[in-house]
């Protein structure tokens, strides 16, 4: 079977083609400019609105099949930006009725952990999502994928582009800050902030900026940020391995493409005699693929979503859905 999966649950809407055995036959995104003020959740709609017809047509041809091929419709049914679920929503409910397939809502978060499960080999890990609006650590626990660590305020990638923003990096701002940090010689001291299992960035952003209008270099704002932010990141996830007795660290999200945050995440799982997996970068950022591939093990232990039960789910937990494939 081939499923088409459309993502779209904040500033990048996706469409990707996957068979049943993972082969992605296509795997499409276009991301809204959020240079100049992050993202509105009204105009990364219309964004999406605008591409994600273009982008199906263009997912089809790159995938060398007709739309007749399409035997299953997956979408992004949340968590995320209430306008941008609802539109991509709408663009797979109309194309599930106009093929005559079924419709699978997915979870976005699910969605990171089951592509990287299956593209790197990984069996039964603790996941690091970082993302722009997710920080979450997860592992499966009594039949459901648990969330052992989040962030309380925003996700580590909406700090890092608030902070790029602030002081005139473009957007998004990862890849421009891990640069910085690369000539970065000085540490300096800014608020380490780890409650428990669970995380917050909102503290270390305003330190950061206040240090930046101080005078402070740049390159080592961003050094210090990176190696803070991540050093948390690392401890909760570390915990988590330790509370359910996991040996695989698996990563998602953008954020992980950072090449700092792997090395410190490696050194950790190295240490314990555990193992580290990456997938590559185009399914670690949010993609039509993961959607689509969760899709499909979701349809074949006989999960699929009513036209009457695809509302979307801004606040669509991970620990929320139901794992008749993890099960089997």
């Amino acid at each position: 079977m081939i499923c088409l999966g459309i993502e779209g649950t904040a500033h990048t809407v996706g469409v990707g083609i996957v068979d049943q055995d993972c082969k992605v036959m296509a795997n499409l995104t276009k991301m809204i400019d959020g240079s100049k003020g992050g993202i509105h959740p009204r105009e990364a709609a219309n964004h999406h609105a605008e591409n994600v017809v273009p982008l199906m047509h263009e997912a089809v041809a790159k995938a060398g099949i007709a739309y007749d091929d399409i035997g299953l419709v997956a979408f992004s049914q949340g968590p995320g930006l209430g306008p941008c679920l609802r539109t991509v929503a709408t663009a797979a409910r109309a194309l599930s009725l106009s093929l005559g397939v079924d419709l699978v809502g997915v979870n976005h978060c699910v969605a990171h952990l089951e592509i990287g499960r299956k593209v790197t080999g990984c069996t039964d890990p603790t996941l690091l999502y970082a993302s722009g609006g997710n920080t979450q650590v997860i592992a499966y626990a009594g039949g459901r994928y648990r969330v052992f660590g989040e962030t309380l305020d925003v996700g580590i990638g909406n700090m890092l582009d608030k902070f790029g923003r602030s002081v005139g990096l473009p957007f998004p701002s990862g890849p421009q800050l891990e640069r910085l940090a690369r000539e970065g010689k000085e540490l300096i001291d800014l608020p380490y902030s780890v409650k428990g299992m669970d995380v917050a960035f909102s503290g270390i952003l305003t330190a950061a900026l206040q240090l930046h209008k101080q005078g402070k270099r740049l390159e080592d704002l961003c050094f210090s940020l990176q190696e803070t932010c991540f050093a948390m990141l690392v401890e909760v996830t570390e915990r988590a391995m330790a509370h359910v007795e996991k040996n695989e660290v698996l990563l998602g999200g953008g954020v992980v493409q950072n090449k700092r945050l792997q090395e410190m995440v490696r050194i950790m799982v190295e240490e314990r005699g555990a193992r580290m997996f990456v997938p590559p970068g185009s399914l670690c950022v949010d993609n039509g693929a993961m959607i689509a591939w969760t899709g499909l093990i979701m349809n074949k232990s006989g999960l699929k979503t009513r036209l009457e039960d695809s509302v979307v789910n801004q606040r669509f937990r991970t620990d929320e859905v139901d794992l008749p494939w993890m099960k089997a």
